[in-house]
């Protein structure tokens, strides 16, 4: 049987029925949900305590959720990139750009078994966390995700227009940078 969206929302909106549904909706998105996170945060450890609180906050939130099931994976990837982000913003100091962290989750990245990746996925990790946080964030939903700009624009809140204007960004110094590399 698969597990459908609606099926998934029917569950969690029938009393009796939410703990079930919610179970089924972690087994339909935790892991690309993991990764998403993982992604942004970089550390294994750091991704599986936001992923938790991800789900703290969706099973808190889910009777507020109004949406129908072509808005629900944007709904829960806006909770784990907020997650994230508040993950990452503890990590600085006041004032502080999170983009900052960049050479810290670089030095993470290099420290955690990466190893186990093929050598480009590897460079391709390296260079993106030399991009800005944002850009960095809607290429891997568009690269990883395979998120269309829609479905990016209602996780993150930003205009088509300024996430295609990052993708490219991001698209083109991650090739201007692989390119210099011999592989």
């Amino acid at each position: 049987m698969q597990i459908t969206d609606l099926s998934i929302l029917a569950l969690l909106r029938q009393p009796g029925q939410q703990e079930q549904g919610f179970r089924l909706l972690m087994k339909k998105y935790g892991e690309s949900m993991y990764w998403h996170i993982r992604r942004i945060v970089v550390s294994h450890d750091d991704a599986e305590d936001v992923l938790q609180e991800t789900a703290i906050c969706i099973y808190k939130k889910i009777s507020q959720f109004r949406g129908g099931e072509d808005q629900l994976k944007a709904w829960l990837y806006r909770i784990a990139t907020n997650e994230s982000l508040t993950l990452l913003r503890s990590h600085t100091r006041l004032f502080m750009s999170i983009d900052n962290l960049n050479p810290s989750l670089l030095n993470t990245m290099l420290s955690e078994n990466y190893m186990n990746m093929e050598e480009k996925e590897f460079l391709l990790q390296q260079k993106l966390l030399t991009l800005p946080t944002q850009q960095r964030i809607v290429f891997n939903m568009r690269y990883y995700d395979d998120m269309s700009y829609e479905e990016i624009a209602k996780v993150t809140g930003k205009k088509v227009g300024t996430l295609k204007a990052n993708y490219h960004f991001a698209r083109t110094k991650i090739e201007e940078e692989l390119k210099n590399i011999a592989l």
